[in-house]
């Protein structure tokens, strides 16, 4: 079996039972280390829900990223770009940016916009696109970050990271062998062979990462996300910002007005 990220042999390393019926080997390249399920039969049941009753941690992940991507964007892009959040679930995200001030969008086939109803993702042009707990669940990374990044050449994204050594099914959570959803995991080579693959740089802050056509200061970068919280970046940038939750309002009533 070839890795899906630099073509290179990968072994069989384990196997494992999903959703408690379905056997899964993982394997597991031999040069990039990249972590792959073949042939993922179940899909289909796993997905009947697509946001699982599992992901409990949903809306303190959501807060968290607010705050740090909020940093990101402010400092190191354009605050004033428009932005879309790719597989966006049930609009949280794209909601809270929003409110924040930051002129973000939504877009996701298969679940329902709930929070962010009439910024639905338009084909307009976006500084960056932010794809978080997505890559985990991809069957082809390769074929879908081509088409994130037909949007925008700034991704931004969040993953956990494979542990070395790389556990067995039970040992780690993130492999969801309860729901089933995840058949992808990546080593920080692995990520950073995909960013070379698309001709990117790639900067990575424990399970936050960025896939980039621009140099980004390294240093000051580290500095941001290291000291988010002491040196209150968040609270600073948002007496910067207008939110834009009043002016959603009237726009969200114009549209229920026209229909």
């Amino acid at each position: 079996m070839l890795c899906k990220i630099c073509d290179n042999k990968s072994e069989k390393r384990f196997e494992g039972l999903i959703l408690g019926a379905y056997a899964a080997s993982y394997y597991a390249c031999t040069s990039c280390g990249f972590l792959q399920v073949q042939d993922p039969t179940w899909l289909e049941e796993a997905y009947r829900c697509p946001i699982n009753a599992c992901d409990t941690g949903i809306l303190h992940r959501n807060e968290r990223l607010r705050e740090s991507v909020s940093v990101l964007l402010y400092h190191f892009f354009d605050p004033k770009l428009s932005y879309l959040d790719f597989a966006g679930g049930y609009g949280i995200f794209t909601r809270l940016m929003r409110d924040v001030g930051f002129d973000f969008y939504w877009m996701d086939k298969y679940t329902e916009n709930i929070f962010a109803k009439g910024f639905e993702y338009r084909s307009q042009p976006v500084g960056a696109v932010t794809a978080f707990e997505v890559l985990e669940h991809l069957a082809d990374p390769v074929a879908e970050l081509q088409k994130m990044l037909s949007l925008s050449r700034n991704l931004i994204f969040t993953t956990q990271l494979l542990p070395d050594p790389v556990p067995s099914p039970h040992e780690w959570w993130y492999y969801g062998i309860e729901h089933g959803q995840h058949i992808s995991f990546y080593t920080r080579n692995s990520l950073e062979r995909l960013a070379e693959r698309f001709g990117l740089q790639y900067y990575s802050f424990r399970d936050l990462h960025v896939m980039t056509d621009r140099q980004l200061p390294r240093l000051r970068l580290k500095l941001a996300q290291k000291s988010l919280r002491k040196l209150r970046l968040f609270e600073r940038l948002r007496k910067k910002m207008t939110s834009k939750s009043n002016d959603d309002m009237h726009f969200v009533l114009s549209l229920e007005t026209k229909s």
